[in-house]
């Protein structure tokens, strides 16, 4: 009898509970574009670093204990960058991974996926995948053969009784920058068609209280001149949050910008867009606060901010777990590969010949044998100087994993890409007061005041040609003849060195410049390197011992012309751009 009252007691508790209004408050925080800042230091140039996860850490560990209903997402990009991921990328490839690692001590929930985290190739992101105990989430990633998607398309993650969903989308502009064999038995998928398809999946069969988006894609669709119209569009980040209902907030990446706005989706619901910029610079935090009635949602707020992490302490628990790690890292760095007769700079290479960027094409040319070279500065200001050459030095000469191409390009198309490179580089000079940079005339100026990404200022060697900047863009390149004296031919074919995200599409230099149909591009590679262009580049000066950084004739093989316009509005953008 006492056994029959008690039961009675429990389930008229039970009925008592379950009729009242429940809330629950989840939080939820978001990294993206972390590039390998794990630790609060610049391998590359030796230097203390802002941001890093040893900061994020702290920020984690305190949210976490406010609100144990934390969920805490990655948004990808986070395996190229620093040393710390190159090196267990492709040198220690048998400890577990220090992303892995880090990932299971932050305890992270969830992980998207970005195209620098493609870049470095099936063997690395495949074992990040299989390795991993997390979901790592890409829905427009599908496989070649039978269409599913290549990673987890979603996960669904549980706090208090609710179900959040979160929803995986990447940029599907990696075909224009990255080679096939890269990405190879895969295809993706435009953003919105897929996100439309994915949302109603989860609907239907997760019926979840909060859906999120995690998109590696930034939130200017009219980047790059393409429009809110533009199939497989690089940032459709705002597109996928307005067209398609369903979405709570968005959490974005790619562009490194840091941004945060709520739009109004076609079904006049709110959706808030978070973006914390990259190297844990900051922290997206969503809260969402729910009310319960008889277990069915009653009511739900969203809202959101960025964390600046610039005077967060850095953990120095994180320090000690990872010490280990670290000393390898930096022990790889310290590694000298040669001597540097005198320093050289990025600097110089927006105003002409730099030595800095020919000893690219010197290499590049030695290395394939082509008889023209093209390359661009991938960093904006950098120096390596003179006396040894360390490995950290490596990555201020090459800062990204391209591999090296020779593709076979008519003198008429050379021409083209070079017009090209200019007219999104220079400015139409109408006197010397003019600026011979193209720059930007507002207050919110990126990449140094420069209208266009500088990492797109191809120059070209193996030829001598000037660029008179007084001319319209797309008239401005005539190339005198080549290195060796012979002439310079529109009909004839030539082997070009060129990086691989250039010779798979990467700023339209082949495509709007050099005039080659998209789908010709890969036909036009006659060889690839197996191995990243930094590796090569290394190998090459270390073989050498000492270096002599020199342009490579004695002649400068380029010119911005008239001079007597160009030098002083060069003068005058050089201080423009670096302050002195």
């Amino acid at each position: 009898m006492k056994r029959l009252l008690l039961t009675i007691l429990c389930i008229i508790l039970s009925i008592a509970v379950w009729s009242q209004d429940k809330a629950v408050d989840i939080t939820i925080l978001q990294t993206s574009d972390i590039h390998g800042a794990f630790f609060p230091y610049d391998f590359i140039g030796n230097k203390p670093l802002n941001g890093s996860m040893a900061r994020v850490s702290t920020i984690v560990k305190s949210e976490r204990e406010r609100n144990p209903n934390l969920i805490l997402l990655d948004n990808g990009d986070i395996l190229q960058g620093q040393p710390s991921v190159y090196y267990y990328n492709f040198i220690d490839t048998t400890t577990k991974h220090l992303y892995l690692r880090i990932a299971e001590y932050l305890k992270y929930d969830a992980a998207g996926v970005g195209n620098h985290d493609i870049e470095t190739g099936h063997p690395v992101y495949d074992r990040i995948v299989r390795e991993s105990k997390r979901p790592i989430l890409t829905a427009n990633a599908v496989r070649s053969d039978n269409g599913k998607p290549y990673f987890e398309p979603y996960a669904v993650i549980d706090r208090d009784g609710i179900k959040v969903a979160v929803i995986g989308l990447i940029t599907p502009a990696i075909p224009k920058w990255l080679p096939e064999n890269i990405w190879e038995g895969m295809r993706f998928e435009d953003m919105q068609e897929s996100a439309a398809k994915w949302i109603k999946i989860v609907k239907e069969k997760e019926n979840p209280q909060v859906i999120l988006g995690l998109f590696h894609a930034g939130h200017n669709y009219e980047y790059s001149g393409e429009n809110e119209h533009t199939p497989k569009n690089e940032n459709a980040s705002l597109l996928v949050a307005k067209n398609v209902p369903g979405f709570d907030a968005v959490f974005i990446g790619h562009d490194h910008d840091r941004y945060i706005n709520t739009i109004v989706n076609v079904a006049g619901d709110s959706v808030i867009i978070l973006d914390p910029s990259n190297n844990g610079k900051y922290v997206s935090e969503l809260s969402v606060n729910l009310t319960l009635e008889k277990g069915e949602l009653k009511s739900k707020k969203v809202s959101g901010h960025l964390i600046d992490t610039k005077d967060v302490n850095i953990d120095a628990e994180f320090m000690r777990e990872f010490a280990e790690d670290y000393k390898k890292v930096e022990e790889f760095v310290s590694r000298q590969v040669g001597i540097l007769t005198h320093s050289i700079s990025s600097r110089p290479a927006f105003f002409g010949p730099s030595e800095f960027i020919d000893l690219i094409h010197r290499i590049q040319l030695d290395i394939t044998g082509a008889d023209i070279s093209f390359t661009a500065p991938l960093s904006m200001d950098t120096e390596i100087k003179a006396g040894p050459i360390y490995v950290s030095d490596m990555f201020k000469l090459y800062r990204f994993e391209n591999l090296l191409y020779t593709m076979a390009l008519t003198g008429k198309e050379i021409d083209g890409f070079l017009e090209h490179s200019y007219a999104i580089w220079t400015n139409q000079m109408k006197s010397e007061d003019d600026h011979l940079l193209l720059l930007r005339q507002d207050e919110n100026m990126r990449n140094g005041r420069l209208v266009n990404p500088f990492y797109n200022f191809d120059s070209a060697a193996g030829i001598i040609y000037t660029v008179d900047v007084s001319k319209p863009a797309g008239d401005r390149v005539t190339i005198a003849a080549m290195y060796d004296g012979t002439p310079f031919l529109e009909d004839k074919i030539y082997k070009v060195a060129i990086n691989s995200y250039r010779g798979n599409g990467g700023g339209e230099h082949l495509s709007e410049g050099a005039g080659i149909v998209k789908e010709e591009i890969s036909k036009r590679i006659i060889s690839s390197t197996d191995r990243d262009l930094r590796y090569y580049l290394m190998r090459w000066i270390e073989q050498q011992g000492g270096v002599t950084p020199s342009l490579l004739l004695s002649e400068p093989e380029w010119s911005f012309i008239p001079t007597e316009w160009a030098i002083p509005a060069a003068k005058k953008d050089y201080k423009l751009l670096f302050g002195e």
